[in-house]
């Protein structure tokens, strides 16, 4: 197992906004995951996300924490994905930013 991406993404939502942002985008992750074939798995413990995502033979591993303020994300990627680390660090910054962005401050 390669060591966990982590990802801080802050927000002014409030802790359940930003949890019901997160849900329903989840359900639209199959969508984003080339193969078209991919298995989504998600389990809400608390404030906190697991998250499993299978494709291609590959599982990735997530956990979501959700507080008031941020939510931080931990992606375990497995060996033959690891190269993809920055990239998807990148991805998880800029689709986690507009998907917890405050509308109402525009």
């Amino acid at each position: 197992m390669s060591s966990p991406i982590v990802v801080d993404l802050p927000h002014q939502l409030g802790l359940e906004e930003a949890k019901r942002r997160i849900d329903s985008g989840m359900g639209r992750l199959g969508d984003h995951i080339p193969g078209g074939a991919a298995r989504v798995e998600k389990d809400w413990q608390g404030d906190t996300m697991h998250l499993l995502v299978e494709a291609m033979g590959q599982v990735v591993r997530v956990t979501m924490g959700v507080t008031a303020s941020s939510v931080r994300l931990e992606v375990v990627l497995p060996p033959a994905l690891a190269f993809f680390g920055g990239p998807i660090a990148a991805l998880i910054k800029r689709e986690g930013a507009t998907m917890l962005e405050d509308k109402s401050k525009r």
